[in-house]
C-alpha cells in the first residue's frame, strides 16, 4: 500500500513534518522518501519541478496522484485510510468542530513566524528596517499569547482539540517545534509556557512526532529567529 507512495521533503519544514506525521499515524510506513536540501536548491530540480511547478516541498505522489499542499496531503491520507491507524477527526461534534478551527488557525501562527524568518532570510541587511521587525515581533507575541490562552483552558494532558490526538495536533506540533528549533523555546517567566509544555507532554509518547524533528543540522535560514532578538516569553 505505502510502497506506491513517494514523498519529497526538506529538513526544517513544518509542512513536510505534517505529512510525515500523518503517514506514521495512519501506519503507512515503507513509502519512498527523498530528503532534499533547500540550501542547495534540490527542490528546484527538473525532477521536482515536473511534479510541482512551484518547486516547493512537500511533494507527494500516490501512484499517479500528485499532491503538493501539506493540508491537502494530510486530508487525502485521512480520507483514503480512515479506518487505518489513528483516526484524526473525532466523532464528537464539539471536538470535530474545534479540530477544524484549530488546524486552520495554525496557518496564522505560521504566517507570524515566517514573517520574521523570511525577513532575515530574504531582506539584505542594509535594507532592513527596525520598525518593520518590531511590528513582526509584536504580532508574533500576540499570536503566541492567544495560543497560550487556549492551553490554559485545557485539562492537564489534553491535546489541542480535546482528549484525542487529532489533525489539529498534526498541524500545530510542527509549528511549535519549528519555533523551538530556532533556539527560542516558548517560555513564560523563565519556565516553559503552558502551550510549550502541554503540546510536548501530550505528544511525548508519540516517538515519531518527537524523533526526527530536532536535528542539530540546521540550515542557516532556520537560525534566523534565534539571532533576531525576538522575545517568545509571554
Amino acid at each position: 500500500m505505502a510502497e506506491s507512495m513517494v514523498l519529497y521533503w526538506g529538513s526544517g519544514s513544518p509542512p513536510c513534518w505534517r505529512v510525515m506525521i500523518v503517514l506514521e499515524e495512519k501506519q503507512l510506513q515503507g513509502y519512498t522518501q527523498h530528503r532534499l536540501s533547500f540550501e542547495n536548491g534540490k527542490h528546484k530540480t527538473p525532477e521536482v519541478m515536473k511534479l510541482n511547478p512551484r518547486g516547493q516541498l512537500p511533494t507527494f505522489c500516490h501512484g499517479d496522484i500528485i499532491l503538493n499542499e501539506s493540508f491537502g496531503v494530510c486530508l487525502y491520507l485521512e480520507n483514503q485510510f480512515n479506518s487505518q491507524g489513528t483516526r484524526l477527526f473525532p466523532d464528537s461534534r464539539e471536538e470535530q468542530g474545534l479540530t477544524y478551527q484549530r488546524m486552520f488557525e495554525v496557518l496564522t501562527l505560521q504566517e507570524k513566524i515566517d514573517a520574521i524568518v523570511y525577513y532575515f532570510w530574504k531582506v539584505p541587511e542594509n535594507e532592513r528596517c527596525d520598525s518593520a521587525l518590531e511590528r513582526n515581533k509584536k504580532a508574533l507575541n500576540v499570536e503566541l499569547k492567544l495560543w497560550e490562552g487556549y492551553f490554559e483552558k485545557l485539562p492537564q494532558g489534553s491535546h489541542i482539540a480535546g482528549k484525542n490526538f487529532t489533525m489539529a495536533d498534526v498541524m500545530l506540533f510542527p509549528q511549535l517545534a519549528y519555533a523551538v528549533r530556532f533556539g527560542r523555546p516558548v517560555q513564560r517567566r523563565n519556565k516553559p509556557s503552558i502551550a510549550h509544555a502541554a503540546i510536548f507532554s501530550a505528544n511525548s509518547g508519540r516517538s515519531k512526532m518527537s524523533g526526527g524533528l530536532a536535528s542539530p543540522n540546521e540550515p542557516s535560514s532556520a537560525r534566523t529567529l534565534a539571532t533576531s532578538g525576538v522575545s517568545m516569553r509571554l
